[in-house]
């Protein structure tokens, strides 16, 4: 049943790039509403801070309706979005400056325990995810919080099902290694 819903959203989407292309702005919205919320996912696991994940969902959105009549209605408009995506992640990668961390007693004013024990695993998983190679952030990003299938996966990175069960598989791995230090009050 999944496959035909993605493909009804693939048909339609194509359906809406037509419209755009044909003068009709309006027709953008619906993919906005769409995809900006696994766009953010992403971009926050790529990014770790929700400004920049935010500038970045943005900007791929901004990108990608100047560009539209580059997209190829044959591949899924979620692929090629998520290419314009990555490049701004990985763009502001580049050019981010190192940031300090707020000192642990500012983070943990004022809170109860149980928020800080959350705050405290989300900061340690944000971390874990920062420290892994960019090819791992993805595919656990797209996997775990965008929830797309190998096969989705696959397709929107351009590489084989098997590629990206691999390195899920290691990233997960990696991902464990970094985080078998952090302690659970």
């Amino acid at each position: 049943m999944r496959a035909s819903v993605y493909l009804y959203e693939d048909e339609d989407d194509a359906a809406l790039v037509a419209r755009c292309l044909a003068g009709d702005p309006a027709a953008f919205e619906p993919l906005v509403v769409r995809y900006q919320r696994p766009l953010f996912n992403v971009a926050l696991r790529m990014l770790g801070r929700y400004e920049d994940a935010g500038d970045a969902t943005q900007t791929a959105f901004v990108k990608a309706y100047a560009r539209l009549s580059s997209f190829d209605p044959t591949q899924r408009f979620f692929s090629w979005i998520y290419r314009i995506l990555k490049n701004e992640c990985l763009n502001m990668l580049r050019s981010a400056r190192p940031m300090e961390p707020l000192p642990a007693h500012l983070v943990a004013a004022g809170g109860p325990t149980d928020r800080l024990d959350d705050a405290e695993r989300r900061d340690a998983l944000r971390r874990g995810l920062m420290a892994l190679s960019v090819e791992y952030r993805e595919v656990i990003a797209l996997r775990h919080f965008a929830d797309l299938s190998y096969d989705e996966i696959a397709a929107t990175l351009g590489i084989p099902a098997k590629t990206v069960k691999s390195r899920l598989f290691s990233a997960r791995q990696r991902l464990g290694e970094i985080l078998s230090d952090w302690k659970v009050r």
